[in-house]
């Protein structure tokens, strides 16, 4: 009879290659039916995440099924990988986060948020004009700007105050409050030649398609999301890398059966 550890791999690879084939059907859908860039540009790193834990799950069902050694080797190898990859990434996520976060107006329920407050790493990534080009982009196509003025188009300026925004909705799509300007609707204010050493203050339009999306404010607006997921994320990876270890240390007991089964050339 098959060891415990054996059965218990073989189990929880036929759920990662169960889990693999939506993934993996996801990626090429977004490949071929993508509505933008922005979704376009997931499909690579879908696919190859879909292919990869298809690859890994055989390697360890067949290793652990057929008690073939060197596939379970290679297993545990990745596995491995993975946690080191994993922990490095959790660890570099809390750090990289670990500063920034908007400023209370005594006088509004928003925040508004300052580029200069978050990581270096971070502010380095949005400045890349290449890369600001391509999230510029992918906010536009999100339409989080004219949704935001759909939903907010008949508050008057002292109930619009009062709302609490989104920090890319703050950062991206109203100008500063350095400003001054007045408002006449959420995208539409009137500046009021105003004297504030904040660039936004000369960056802001009242084009729906330019907005604050150049703004030092939006960059900030949107590192701030970033900061919330990321830190969600290595929580939720600190779950998966404990998941992760427990697999590997059963893998690690199937190794060893293989190898005493293949020496002694015969089940136990």
């Amino acid at each position: 009879m098959f060891r415990l550890s054996n059965n218990l791999i073989g189990i929880l690879n036929i759920l990662t290659f169960l889990l693999s084939i939506p993934i993996l059907w996801a990626g090429i859908w977004l490949s071929k039916h993508g509505a933008s860039e922005c979704e376009k540009f997931l499909d690579k790193p879908v696919i190859i995440l879909g292919v990869f834990l298809m690859v890994v799950s055989l390697a360890g069902l067949i290793g652990s099924c057929c008690k073939v050694s060197w596939l379970l080797w290679v297993y545990l190898l990745v596995m491995f990988l993975l946690i080191v990859v994993l922990f490095c990434f959790t660890i570099f996520a809390f750090v990289v986060t670990n500063k920034g976060a908007g400023r209370v107006l005594s006088d509004k329920g928003y925040k508004e948020y300052r580029l200069g407050d978050y990581s270096n790493w971070l502010q380095k990534r949005v400045n890349s004009t290449s890369n600001w080009n391509k999230i510029r982009s992918c906010l536009a196509d999100s339409k989080v700007c004219s949704s935001f003025s759909s939903k907010y188009l008949n508050d008057t300026a002292e109930k619009f105050y009062s709302e609490h925004l989104s920090s890319v909705q703050s950062g991206c799509c109203k100008p500063s409050n350095d400003c001054g300007f007045t408002y006449v609707g959420p995208t539409n204010w009137t500046g009021s030649g105003t004297t504030s050493t904040n660039p936004d203050c000369t960056t802001w339009s009242n084009d729906p398609n330019v907005l604050c999306y150049d703004c030092q404010s939006c960059k900030a607006g949107l590192l701030d999301q970033v900061k919330t997921d990321w830190k969600k994320v290595a929580i939720i990876n600190i779950v998966f890398l404990i998941v992760l270890v427990i697999v590997y240390s059963i893998g690690c007991c199937a190794f060893r059966n293989s190898r005493r089964d293949n020496a002694y050339g015969k089940y136990p």
